[in-house]
């Protein structure tokens, strides 16, 4: 799976694989807090303060007290091996930065989805994409302390996702769950391939 590149020395250095997962979502919905509970690495983070400008413009109904944004992306790593790490790349949740999803979407293993139930139908042009692109994806429902609970069948319905979509709480402060959501993805695009899910 790995591969060797060699030094002037014709000493071979191996090259771990690198696997490509997308964290979307809507406007506040977690997609920075996740990619920094689970980055090994201090995270690449492209955050901006809300300004004035934005005031008609970004709808901030139910994360009233979000003062920043992702302006194009935020990055991180975890490394799993010595032969595989994992690139984490968080989209940009306004849609006047939607024009940027296609460069960071470009040979993605997969997407994690991450729904916030105070603003439920901002995940939809996420799902939306992955579905019209056939990229395999899950749903993780952040469970913010101020949002209201619901059932994961409750979401679903709301959703209209397919059955074989793959949906879980979660809490993208806690580095133990966002793993739990990555473990369902790839679990998930291993389903899809008919390749054996890993242990």
């Amino acid at each position: 799976m790995d591969s060797v590149r060699y030094d002037r020395n014709g000493s071979g250095v191996r090259i771990p694989l690198a696997l490509k997962i997308l964290i979307a979502g809507g406007f506040g919905a977690g997609k920075t807090t996740l990619v920094s509970a689970l980055s090994e690495v201090r995270p690449l983070q492209t955050e901006e303060v809300l300004t004035g400008a934005g005031i008609g413009v970004d709808d901030l109904s139910g994360v009233e007290g979000k003062s920043t944004t992702t302006v194009a992306m935020d990055f991180g790593r975890i490394t799993i091996n010595e032969d595989l790490q994992v690139y984490l790349f968080g989209t940009p949740g306004q849609d006047r930065f939607w024009f940027l999803w296609d460069e960071l979407a470009f040979g993605a293993l997969g997407a994690v989805v991450l729904a916030d139930t105070r603003r439920l139908a901002d995940c939809f042009p996420s799902i939306d994409y992955f579905e019209q692109r056939n990229i395999p994806f899950v749903v993780g429902v952040n469970c913010f302390d101020d949002g209201r609970r619901f059932s994961l069948d409750a979401v679903r319905h709301a959703l209209d996702l397919d059955p074989g979509v793959p949906l879980v709480f979660c809490d993208a402060r806690d580095r133990q769950s966002g793993k739990l959501v990555l473990i369902s993805l790839v679990e998930h695009v291993a389903r899809q391939r008919g390749e054996p899910v890993p242990a």
